[in-house]
């Protein structure tokens, strides 16, 4: 005798939605209807798994289906909200297409908070936050992430740097050298934080900033040179690794 199909089977349909999710009806309109309706094609009777970035993933089924509307029935869990590693991603915003990326990647590595930095070189004033966000919700619904990062509103590096948090270190990448990346962070434990400049990197000024910041710990990240948002992925990647991750 065959072994049991996994319900629900991993092509069921997964989204993000507010507010928190609870058993009984929840109704949706707007584009997560049509993409369910119109794209995936749904009926009633058919799966969808649900989660919210705070109670965790449901399994749903699709109690009515309009034409533009739909009512599903949230029934069981199926995991809590995932725990999420301590570090923040602090970086300047880039041009549209490479900050989506970031944003995407900032997700899928475990991200806990997305702060965009402005930088004397930044060349992307105010960045648009609806399409960052989501950007890293649709990559939490591909990879099957329960948590979402938070992101945090823009800030210029003197006030990031005047109001940092005591117990977290800061890790800033510094193109003029530094102690290497991933033994620089298995020397830190606890809370931290990745700071990414621009393109053009920090000027003089901001160097001298950051470096007088008792937190902070210039790293480098190998010999090569990277641009700022693969340098962005690379750190983070190492100190998920260092932190035991990965």
């Amino acid at each position: 005798m065959g072994a049991t199909p996994a319900w629900p089977p991993r092509s069921t349909p997964r989204l993000y939605v507010e507010p928190p999710l609870a058993p009984g009806p929840r109704a949706l309109a707007g584009p997560q209807a049509h993409y369910l309706i119109a794209v995936m094609r749904l009926r009633a009777g058919d799966a969808v798994r649900l989660f919210d970035d705070v109670t965790g993933e449901w399994l749903a089924t699709a109690a009515s289906v309009g034409k533009r509307d739909l009512v599903l029935d949230v029934t069981e869990r199926l995991a809590e909200r995932e725990p999420v590693p301590d570090l923040w991603l602090a970086a300047a915003p880039l041009k549209k297409g490479r900050v989506d990326w970031l944003a995407e990647k900032a997700c899928e590595l475990g991200v806990a908070r997305l702060v965009p930095v402005v930088t004397r070189r930044t060349v992307v004033d105010k960045p648009n936050a609806e399409r960052l966000r989501a950007h890293m919700i649709e990559a939490a619904e591909q990879c099957g992430r329960t948590a979402v990062p938070e992101l945090a509103p823009m800030v210029k590096l003197p006030a990031l740097l005047r109001d940092w948090p005591a117990e977290r270190a800061l890790f800033f990448a510094d193109e003029t050298g530094g102690v290497p990346a991933a033994a620089a962070m298995r020397a830190h434990a606890g809370p931290a934080a990745i700071l990414i400049g621009p393109e053009g990197g920090f000027d003089d000024e901001e160097r001298a900033l950051i470096r007088a910041l008792p937190q902070a710990v210039a790293i480098t990240l190998g010999p090569r040179i990277l641009r700022a948002d693969t340098a962005a992925a690379a750190a983070v990647a190492l100190w998920m690794a260092a932190a035991g991750d990965w």
